[in-house]
């Protein structure tokens, strides 16, 4: 596996802590572990970063496991003890958003967005999924990690529906990438941190990211049941709104598929 010669600069110089782990067996777990046992010395936007995670997960408990080199997995530590409760629903779109962000900012040529509440999608494939866990025993700190597959070759995709910058014949400037993500997911919880017009402006960024909203979308909910109907908004919790037979369901929690 290769890591680039001098690191990540660029992000080195947004994040006070930047682990590059040649390979770890996942980044969440190795970040929870890490800031749990030495809290001090992981500060606000500490981070690991790897190209080699050999057991990752992904949402509602999926695995995430890719060939070695061919993506990106980073998690970040956030301190949240300024966030209201009541607002740290946003946390983890707020970084869907960022890395929505990020990758546009690479692909300017391409339809990028986000899928609620924070996979990012390139003409409507896969391209970045993201998991945010609270750490054990300290509910103020949050650790998001995301996966984004970078050098994976078109034959390297694990299923139809996902892409990477490879397969769509790009070059990821992964060092940037990592920079705009951070810089992005920085600034956004800060300012919801900070409430009132800040937090509003947040907010707004994953609204004006989220290719679901307008879109027809099937949900699959936690209890089983599948709700099919209009995405119609996100509401000032981060819940996304759905329109079926005329009822308007507040989703929490769900796997979303947009209906073509």
């Amino acid at each position: 596996m290769s890591i680039p010669e001098n690191g990540y600069p660029r992000a080195a110089a947004v994040s006070p802590r930047l682990h590059v782990a040649p390979s770890v067996d996942s980044t969440n777990k190795k970040l929870l572990k890490d800031a749990f046992d030495d809290p001090d010395g992981h500060p606000h936007l500490s981070a690991v970063v790897t190209r080699d995670q050999t057991a990752g997960r992904g949402r509602l408990d999926r695995t995430w496991v890719t060939p070695p080199d061919s993506a990106l997995a980073v998690s970040v530590l956030l301190r949240v003890e300024a966030v209201p409760v009541a607002q740290r629903g946003w946390i983890p779109l707020i970084a869907g958003a960022a890395m929505t962000a990020a990758v546009r900012a690479q692909l300017e040529d391409r339809e990028v967005g986000l899928k609620w509440p924070n996979d990012v999608l390139v003409g409507g494939l896969k391209i970045c999924g993201i998991l945010a866990e609270v750490m054990p025993g300290d509910p103020h700190a949050v650790v998001v990690g995301a996966g984004v597959n970078t050098r994976m070759t078109a034959a390297e995709l694990p299923v139809p529906t996902a892409t990477s910058f490879a397969a769509l014949g790009r070059t990821a400037d992964e060092d940037q990438l990592l920079a705009d993500y951070l810089t992005r997911l920085r600034d956004g919880i800060a300012d919801l941190a900070a409430g009132g017009t800040a937090a509003g402006l947040a907010t707004k960024a994953v609204r004006d990211a989220c290719a679901t909203v307008g879109s027809d979308v099937s949900v699959s909910l936690p209890d089983g049941s599948s709700l099919i109907g209009r995405a119609t908004g996100i509401d000032d919790e981060g819940r996304l709104v759905v329109e079926a037979a005329g009822v308007a369901h507040v989703v929490s929690a769900g796997d979303v598929v947009h209906v073509r």
